[in-house]
């Protein structure tokens, strides 16, 4: 199983970025995609969620309306579209996936429940 996130980089508050977690090793189609991100020193939290079909979503009070998730099952690859950012915001982001997840992974969202990572990416906002 492998996870690679990528797309992460430098951007000013109020810019953009989409991140990609490229997944391999797994018939990715059948598994929930969740999109966490850590700042040192912090617990890592859940930001966004997407079931296999792509009709159960969940987004992070802090980041509805800002960011949007999607997959695409043609190229097991799982984006996250970041609008808007903001410095708290600032994190490293992994996308994960498990072979555990119950029939509703991401209701409720439960980063417990994840078990297989990616390396993450950095997303830095600052000016």
């Amino acid at each position: 199983v492998q996870l690679v996130e990528s797309g992460g980089g430098l951007v000013q508050p109020g810019g953009s970025l989409r991140l990609s977690c490229a997944a391999s090793g797994f018939t990715y189609e059948h598994y929930a995609i969740g999109w966490f991100r850590q700042v040192p020193g912090k617990e890592r939290e859940g930001v966004s969620c997407i079931d296999a079909d792509g009709d159960d979503i969940f987004y992070a009070n802090s980041v509805k309306g800002r960011f949007t998730v999607s997959r695409d099952n043609t190229k097991n690859t799982a984006y996250l579209q970041m609008n808007n950012l903001k410095p708290e915001d600032m994190a490293v982001y992994y996308c994960a996936t498990g072979d555990g997840l119950g029939p509703f992974p991401c209701s409720p969202f439960v980063l417990t429940d994840f078990n297989w990572w990616g390396q993450g990416t950095q997303v830095t906002v600052s000016s």
